[in-house]
């Protein structure tokens, strides 16, 4: 199941705070923060997504994630490689390195992650 955009960002507070309150969430928001009906609205979707749960604490709920950022994004990019660059993780890749306008060291520090990847599968 995917997030939508605004779900997205109240994610990444959550991912960011690790558990957090209602105020905190609205905390992490820039101005003009977003009003609190909506901050309970987007977390009962993100609950019912079974993306995110809270705990009791008193009358206050501290919510926290039940997906991490990582597995989200990696599925989420699965999708896109699949639905965008025909499955292909390496038409990606292409895509990625000409399009995104890499230094030279950025680069050249891709190569020695996926020379490392090729090391450890031999």
């Amino acid at each position: 199941m995917k997030l939508s955009r605004a779900e997205e960002e109240l994610m990444n507070h959550l991912w960011r705070l690790k558990r957090a309150f209602m105020k905190d969430l609205m905390d992490a928001y820039p101005e003009p923060k977003p009003a609190s009906t909506t901050i309970s609205t987007l977390l009962k979707r993100m609950q019912d997504k079974e993306f995110v749960s809270y705990e009791a604490n008193g009358k206050l709920r501290e919510y926290y994630p039940l997906v991490s950022k990582e597995n989200y994004f990696s599925k989420h990019l699965k999708g896109l490689i699949k639905n965008f660059f025909n499955d292909s993780p390496a038409q990606f890749a292409s895509f990625f390195t000409k399009k995104t306008e890499l230094s030279e060291e950025e680069l050249l520090h891709l190569k020695s992650i996926i020379d490392d990847q090729l090391n450890h599968k031999k």
